[in-house]
């Protein structure tokens, strides 16, 4: 959980809101899986920007976590994460939290405010994909596995209640 004593609490906003963050959003996610695969930064660079323009649409959506001007994490909200599952729609991805802000319920806020997000658009479920490793942590926010080590990863689900 989020400490809410701290005189410059944590903040989550859409990127749209908070343009400044972009570049160290873009290094964090590129560097964290993208990289390696041979994408420039520039390349992913250009995909986070089609989250700034101005849309009624969701998708694609990203936000960040800060303390003021101190980037905490992002998170995505995407048409598709995985190219043969083209009937999973939207995907929560590129949870990022820096690694000094780990373990102290940002990653979790992260998750939940793109959740909220995807379902107030008006979508009935949320996918994500998880390692193994982090798979119990989305599932104690109340994610579902519905396919297990799909090369490494796990898909998870999300359904909005009705209630």
């Amino acid at each position: 959980m989020i400490a809410d004593t701290d005189p410059n609490p944590v903040a989550i906003d859409d990127l749209r809101r908070v343009p400044g963050f972009a570049p160290i959003v873009a290094d964090r996610v590129w560097r964290a899986w993208w990289r390696e695969a041979g994408t420039p930064l520039a390349a992913l660079r250009a995909r986070l920007d089609e989250s700034l323009i101005p849309a009624k649409a969701a998708i694609p959506s990203s936000f960040v976590a800060h303390r003021g001007a101190e980037f905490l994490g992002t998170v995505a909200l995407i048409e598709s994460d995985i190219k043969d599952r083209p009937g999973l729609t939207p995907w929560l991805a590129a949870l990022w939290v820096e690694p000094a802000a780990r373990r102290q319920g940002i990653g979790a806020a992260l998750v939940r405010h793109a959740t909220r997000a995807a379902f107030a658009a008006g979508h009935a479920r949320l996918h994500l994909c998880a390692t193994a490793q982090n798979a119990p942590s989305y599932q104690r926010l109340g994610w579902s596995r519905i396919e297990a080590d799909r090369d490494g990863l796990d898909i998870f689900v999300r359904e909005r209640s009705n209630g």
